[in-house]
């Protein structure tokens, strides 16, 4: 674009006219057709990411301490739990502040203008989440770039549900559409496709929404309760995703992934290997975005067996016996009592996903390979070091080891047993023992120069 300012006179802006008269015009290109988003940095869905990770952590519901955070007007330390949620992995970040105590509005605008002052928050884009439409203007009112509404749906009647979709398309906002109608909660697959195509038919028909701003939630609901209508939950919500993914299309599908172990609070490990391998399976049948801690979701290789085939059968609900919740339900028992034994002893027992470092026994190149693909970077630079003396060149030790290393990281990523939580710890520790070798490949140029001269 050209043109002039305030004190800019006619003459000035007919001299420009004459000057690009006959050059062609800048074609305007056809609208794109993937989700785009901002924060001070855009951010554009495509098949480049696999799944986004939505941080879960800055939610009342969701996390205790948050809560208390925000109930003891601590507004600087919860801005701390945002801005470790962007630097674990998280590439949208969930705000809920929905509590009977709380007035959600002004603490939503309290807490979103001191969290986007942080430029390290503010570059991704910001999820509004409330059951409230008011909190949810006000969050939208005080957000830069394009957001994401969390959320809409039928339950209160289509009339609601257009006047809220229309109000979100003026804010310039994309929206999550629930599983929820006048009836209730949808369970099945049958009821989760059969609300979200009435709801996708209404914002694409009658509201004009683009297809790629629709994100449906299908309710991730708690699985292994004991109560066998629960134990289809998670094939149900798989079920339903692969169905959406391709007669709603251009639309995405979400979900709330810490409700899938509600039943198992307070076994961190388990719950987490749990949400690791619903996770892998449902990707792949067209989940593409959830709310999730980042940062401590497990790598799926990670998961001992015989504790991980016991979870396919679990997510999938299927084994040969069926007998896959009682055995789940009894390992949790075992674990718990587990924990309490130790507790009491004074002692804290290992993760269920990490081992003992017997890896440390293992030959230099595997140990750099098992950094990268575990994010480990405690020994990195000594292991780097006892590499390079192995080497006749410190550039082999990148290209040897530390590539191969990254190379499997790549391929679990793209198979979906990896996430880009985990990814962002393997380039840290890429990058230090990068920069470790760094000097060393500096001296060996300046070697060189002094030689040829």
């Amino acid at each position: 674009m050209i043109g002039g300012c305030c004190g800019t006179t006619p003459d000035y802006i007919n001299a420009l006219w004459n000057a690009v008269k006959d050059v062609p015009r800048r074609e305007i290109p056809a609208p794109s057709t993937k989700l785009m988003l901002s924060g001070m940095q855009e951010f554009i869905h495509g098949s480049h990411i696999p799944f986004v990770n939505i941080g879960e952590r800055c939610n009342i519901s969701g996390s205790a301490k948050f809560k208390r955070l925000i109930k003891n007007d601590q507004y600087d330390a919860a801005i701390a739990v945002a801005k470790e949620q962007v630097e674990n992995g998280a590439q949208i970040l969930d705000i809920n502040l929905d509590d009977g105590l709380i007035d959600g509005k002004k603490a939503m605008t309290r807490f979103v203008r001191m969290a986007l002052s942080d430029p390290d928050i503010a570059k991704v884009p910001i999820m509004v989440d409330s059951s409230k439409f008011e909190v949810i203007e006000a969050g939208l009112q005080n957000c830069q770039g394009k957001c994401i509404v969390n959320s809409i749906s039928l339950k209160g009647g289509e009339e609601e549900f257009i006047a809220h979709a229309r109000k979100i398309l003026v804010y310039g906002a994309a929206v999550v559409v629930m599983a929820f109608d006048e009836q209730g909660q949808a369970a099945t697959a049958f009821d989760k496709v059969r609300i979200c195509k009435r709801a996708f038919k209404i914002l694409t028909e009658v509201c004009d929404f683009p297809p790629q701003d629709i994100i449906f939630d299908v309710n991730i609901l708690t699985i292994a309760t004991g109560m066998s209508e629960h134990d289809n939950y998670a094939k149900e919500f798989i079920e339903a995703a692969t169905i959406l993914r391709k007669e709603c299309p251009g639309s995405h599908i979400s979900g709330g992934l810490s409700n899938l172990s509600f039943g198992f609070r307070g076994l961190n490990d388990l719950r987490e290997a749990m949400h690791c391998v619903f996770l892998y399976h449902a990707i792949q049948k067209g989940m593409d975005m959830g709310i999730v801690n980042a940062g401590l979701i497990p790598i799926y290789e990670d998961i001992p067996q015989p504790l991980r085939t016991l979870l396919d059968e679990v997510i999938l609900n299927k084994s040969p016996n069926m007998d896959h919740v009682e055995r789940v339900i009894k390992y949790a028992e075992e674990e718990k009592e587990r924990l309490d034994d130790e507790k009491a002893q004074g002692k804290g027992g290992p993760r269920i996903v990490k081992k003992v470092e017997e890896w440390r026994s293992y030959d230099v190149n595997e140990r750099l390979k098992h950094a990268l693909i575990k994010g480990n970077d405690k020994y990195i630079e000594e292991d780097t070091e006892e590499a390079r003396k192995g080497f006749p060149r410190p550039l082999h030790v990148i290209e040897g080891p530390l590539m191969a290393g990254m190379s499997i990281v790549g391929d679990y990523f793209g198979s979906g047993k990896m996430f880009l939580p985990q990814v962002i710890k393997s380039a840290r520790v890429m990058k230090k023992a990068v920069n470790y070798l760094t000097p060393f490949m500096e001296a060996e140029k300046v070697a060189a120069g002094g030689e040829a001269g």
